[in-house]
């Protein structure tokens, strides 16, 4: 029987190459992001697998409640479960020295990374605890920016050191009814968000300087490892980077 997965920011980048590879695993998709059409994109993209059956295509504001109800309400009635949840819809805002960030872009960051990662996880857990069989997991995109900022990145940072206290603590309450929540961190994956890399980027001293990428499909199939783990085994955290990005050490 199909296991079924929600995947949020499924239009493009990260989300579409998961939904992708999900797809090719022989996954039911539900495909959630702000607008239609590139949903629509990665529903084609998706349905080339011959394992792969329609995607539901969910446009959904993930920073609004009731938007939210209603997502899992329609995989809940169209599917029946929730296997999975790979919540990763998320911005990074502007890139703007702290003082000069307005207070209005600091709020739709965190809307959107924080609450908004929250939002669906709290969905997803309600339906999975109450799901017969009960159970499911939950993967939180997190960042390299969970361990380290980058310069001119105050909003991001710190909403995605936050959602790994989101994970902890979802991981924690999860044990009881079978659900397993990890996070991903990922590092200069190749995606539209990361295109100005290979130009160049600020880094902390200061210089403008070009920094390696890797294959978004590296990531994609990584969560899909994750997804596919049995419930008594889980990946807290992981992190998969382009391996020469300036990280480990003095960088």
């Amino acid at each position: 029987m199909p296991q079924i997965a929600v995947v949020t920011g499924a239009g493009t980048g990260v989300g579409r190459a998961v939904a992708v590879e999900l797809a090719r695993a022989g996954w039911q998709l539900a495909l959630a992001g702000r607008r239609a059409e590139p949903l629509h994109e990665t529903a084609a993209l998706a349905a080339e697998h011959p394992a792969a059956s329609g995607a539901a295509v969910i446009p959904t504001d993930i920073t609004d409640p009731a938007a939210v109800d209603a997502l899992f309400a329609e995989v809940a009635e169209r599917f029946g479960r929730i296997d999975l949840l790979f919540n990763n819809a998320g911005s990074f805002g502007p890139a703007v020295p702290v003082e000069e960030l307005a207070v209005a872009d600091w709020r739709a960051v965190v809307d959107l990374n924080l609450t908004g990662t929250f939002l669906c996880a709290q969905a997803a857990f309600r339906q999975m605890k109450g799901q017969r069989p009960q159970g499911g997991r939950i993967i939180n995109n997190g960042s390299i920016s969970a361990h380290v900022p980058r310069p001119h990145s105050v909003a991001y940072t710190a909403t995605k050191h936050a959602v790994t206290g989101l994970t902890k603590s979802l991981s924690l309450d999860g044990r009881p009814y079978r659900i397993a929540v990890g996070q991903l961190d990922i590092g200069n994956a190749a995606t539209d968000m990361t295109a100005a890399m290979s130009a160049g980027v600020r880094q902390a001293d200061g210089r403008i300087a070009a920094e390696p990428t890797m294959d978004v499909a590296d990531v994609a199939r990584t969560v899909r490892h994750m997804a596919e783990l049995p419930l008594e085994a889980n990946v807290q955290f992981a992190t998969v980077l382009a391996t020469a990005m300036p990280y480990i050490g003095r960088g």
